[in-house]
């Protein structure tokens, strides 16, 4: 196997890993709630906190260690990953589980900006919209392998030694990004204020407000996608698993077809994308009343959903790269960034609308969303097209 095939199937996996340790908790809340002696309520913060850290320490950290060597930041923080993934395991109380979290929490973010950065740096721009969509899929991989292994794991021992496993494949793959990632790159040499005329670039903005949009639109439904499944279209609880796997599937399939259309449209079908979305979710509540044919819409829109994250980000790394190059760091975190405030607004939406909603209904919010994500690309498309029109 080439180096760079072994570089990519390692940035594969610490997506994977990364994957793994944010979404694991959601399917052993109940078990971590019983092992303290606490309410569901009360552990449900581990996800939302979780989030909110994210998404504020990604660009702060990104941005104040863009000045270091990148292979060094790197494997600092995949040692801070350890230890605060070590401690979750190992938390002898809930303040310390809730410490553990927002270490990783802190970290991830950057983490998996990095590899973004030395994806771009090791992938020829031909195959960098590939290994993009396959990076990202190791989320999406993470959510139907691991995550159910975890909870098995969980349910057969403990949930400690799901996140110990983790523990154990971050030193395995931590010692292949230490053997095959470049140790020293060119850097641009920045301050914050140069880094952050990055956000000042009506590309970058335009971009940003689609992604967010979309992942808003995506979690006012995904939110309760278990009481979808079985409570609105009927499936029961041994089927829940199987067709978790089958939407989780689309994300990857989504994923894989983005870096194909980027290498051959770049983001000039966004709007076409972001208009399936909104058309799918505003069929949602009649679609619904016929079991598979919810299933098949709860597919295809999630196969849509996988495709504008690497369209986007492939996208953030280009303009960096060409226009921005002190900014390279910045850029790589916005998808991750984009993609925390989306589920966080998405979710609170999801959980505000119920109130007044039924939850097949969700998807009419949700179209609110898509619309501004179309809104959106249609100006995002035509800047772009007058961008490269001012330089030729």
């Amino acid at each position: 196997m080439s180096k760079y095939r072994l570089q990519s199937t390692v940035f594969v996996l610490v997506a994977f890993l990364l994957g793994c340790n944010e979404f694991m908790v959601v399917g052993v809340l109940s078990d971590i709630a019983k092992s303290y002696s606490a309410s569901l309520s009360a552990v449900g913060f581990l996800v939302t906190s979780f989030a909110i850290i994210y998404a504020i320490c990604t660009p702060l950290i990104t941005m104040l260690t863009s000045r270091f060597n990148r292979f060094k930041v790197l494997m600092t923080l995949l040692l801070v990953f350890l230890l605060g993934n070590t401690l979750t395991a190992l938390a002898p109380n809930l303040f310390w589980l809730f410490v553990s979290r927002i270490l990783t929490a802190a970290v991830a973010g950057s983490i998996i900006s990095l590899i973004l950065v030395f994806v771009s740096i090791v992938a020829p721009m031909e195959k960098r919209a590939m290994l993009v969509a396959a990076t990202f899929a190791g989320f999406s991989i993470a959510t139907i392998v691991g995550v159910p292994i975890g909870t098995a794991i969980s349910n057969v021992a403990s949930w400690r030694l799901s996140f110990l496993l983790i523990s154990f494949l971050t030193i395995v793959v931590g010692g292949l990004l230490f053997w095959l990632t470049p140790k020293h790159t060119q850097q641009a040499s920045s301050n914050l204020g140069n880094q952050l005329n990055l956000l000042t670039d009506r590309r970058i903005y335009l971009g940003i407000v689609v992604m967010i949009a979309l992942m808003t639109a995506e979690y006012t439904f995904y939110t309760y996608i278990r009481p979808i499944i079985t409570t609105v279209l009927g499936f029961s609880n041994t089927q829940l698993s199987f067709l978790l796997g089958l939407v989780g599937i689309t994300f990857i399939l989504g994923n894989t077809c983005a870096g194909i259309i980027v290498n051959h449209f770049g983001i000039t079908k966004l709007t076409w994308i972001s208009a399936g979305v909104f058309v799918l979710l505003l069929l949602m509540d009649s679609v619904f009343k016929v079991a598979w044919m919810g299933i098949a819409l709860l597919c295809l829109i999630c196969f849509l959903l996988g495709m504008p994250g690497s369209i986007l980000q492939v996208m953030f790394l280009n303009v960096a790269d060409r226009d921005y190059p002190q900014a390279i760091n910045l850029s790589s975190s916005l998808n991750p960034i984009c993609t925390n405030i989306g589920v966080s607004l998405g979710s609170l939406t999801a959980s505000i609308s119920v109130n007044f909603l039924t939850i097949g209904q969700i998807g009419y919010i949700g179209a609110l969303f898509a619309l501004i994500a179309i809104i959106s690309s249609h100006c995002l498309i035509n800047v772009s097209t007058q961008s490269k029109q001012t330089k030729e």
